[in-house]
């Protein structure tokens, strides 16, 4: 028999219940009151009772009933929660963002505006992130949501109490109160706001669509390069919420300095910046942007033959060590590639499959290596790894949603 937790008395039974019949229609979509009680193991009455509280407070609706073929026609359960909405805001080396979904996760609102990065001024960066943010609100509040739940997202390690950036080399920036600066600006801003750094966030999203994969690393190139390290499901931040700051491993001796302080790391030899000053497309950054000059310079290591391609050829060994060292250190199941990164994760797999090595024995006897493979979410995994968790907390404390 099931037992639940001695803390869940009463009360905390009905949240908890209440929590297992939103995770369950989060998952597997619009579903039966039968359906609900066989997935989630609660009995029909006490499902009746749930949906029923549920339905009342606006956050579940009935669809218009179907024929079953065996029977009379079945009315399914699905998500309406039509007052409720999730705000992200992302800050990035170019650009700050806002996307406002539903429950569900569904779009409802997008703004974005680049800020020009500023090098070491976060409060002009944070200008153009209120900007943005209460272009949202205004959203939301014509559409008659509110909002309940607003993580931002920073290109950048978290940590501390409430939580602050620790240092953004992409941006010049120290240690950044920019929950605290976005607060002075709005003061309207929702009371659940949480900090919180992108590559974590993309690694947990692109996670949640590949199947069975406990034991992941994942690294990333847009503004920088960053990343991530789960091990058996939880991500692992380490001591100091440095955890996965893979653009910092230092992998060339005696190298460059960087601007963490290290010599050599694989940033320095393989980030953007670097790749584009060799490409000769530098000047585009200026022009239009950091995100544009990336995607130009993709393209050109696609077409082959150019200084892009040139540099990237450069960059690919110092790439394919480091993932060399840190599967071997982490013994991940997969390596996933972010970014833009993605676009050229043949090219990556080819240089890391080319050193590895044969003592590291899977249980079946061959080669444990990793599967090399490309992230499915593109320049919206962050945000959406955002929005994600963010209605994961939700659905958790249910009371948060007038229920």
């Amino acid at each position: 028999m099931l037992r639940l937790p001695r803390s869940l008395v009463s009360g905390d039974v009905r949240r908890h219940n209440l929590a297992l019949v939103l995770e369950h229609l989060v998952r597997a979509g619009p579903s039966a009151r039968s359906e609900i009680a066989e997935a989630t193991g609660l009995t029909r009455g006490a499902v009746t009772a749930l949906v029923a509280a549920l339905s009342e407070a606006g956050v579940l609706r009935e669809t218009d009933p179907v024929a079953t073929g065996t029977g009379r026609p079945m009315a399914r359960l699905e998500l309406a929660a039509s007052d409720i909405a999730v705000l992200v805001a992302q800050v990035d080396a170019d650009t700050a963002s806002a996307l406002l979904t539903t429950l569900a996760g569904d779009e409802l609102f997008r703004a974005s505006a680049r800020h020009g990065r500023p090098m070491g001024d976060p409060d002009a960066v944070l200008d153009v992130l209120a900007e943005v943010v209460a272009e949202a609100l205004d959203a939301a509040s014509d559409l008659g949501r509110r909002v309940v739940e607003m993580p931002v997202v920073v290109f950048a390690p978290v940590g501390g109490e409430p939580p602050v950036v620790l240092a953004d080399t992409d941006l010049g920036w120290g240690e950044v109160d920019v929950l605290g600066g976005l607060r002075s600006r709005l003061p309207s801003l929702p009371g659940s706001m949480n900090l919180e750094s992108d590559a974590w966030l993309a690694a947990v999203a692109e996670r949640a669509i590949l199947a069975s994969t406990e034991h992941l690393l994942y690294i990333k190139s847009n503004s920088g390069i960053g990343g991530a390290i789960l091990s058996n499901g939880r991500l692992v931040g380490g001591a100091h919420g440095v955890g996965g700051a893979l653009g910092h491993i230092v992998i060339v001796p005696d190298g460059e300095l960087c601007d963490c302080g290290q010599r050599g790391c694989l940033v320095t030899v393989a980030g953007p910046d670097v790749l584009l000053e060799r490409a000769g497309l530098a000047d585009l950054v200026a022009e239009r942007g950091l995100a544009a000059a990336v995607d130009e310079l993709s393209s050109q290591i696609t077409a082959g033959g150019t200084p892009a391609a040139a540099a990237w050829a450069d960059a690919l060994p110092w790439i394919a060590r480091s993932l060399q060292v840190l599967s071997m250190a982490t013994d991940p199941e997969a390596i996933v590639i972010g970014g833009f990164w993605a676009e050229h994760t043949a090219s990556i797999e080819h240089a890391f499959r080319s050193n590895r090595p044969t003592l590291a024995m899977s249980r079946g006897g061959a080669p444990a290596i990793p599967a090399v493979v490309a992230g499915q979410l593109g320049a919206d995994a962050a945000l959406l790894g955002a929005a994600w968790a963010a209605r994961d907390r939700l659905l958790a404390a249910p009371d948060r949603l007038g229920v």
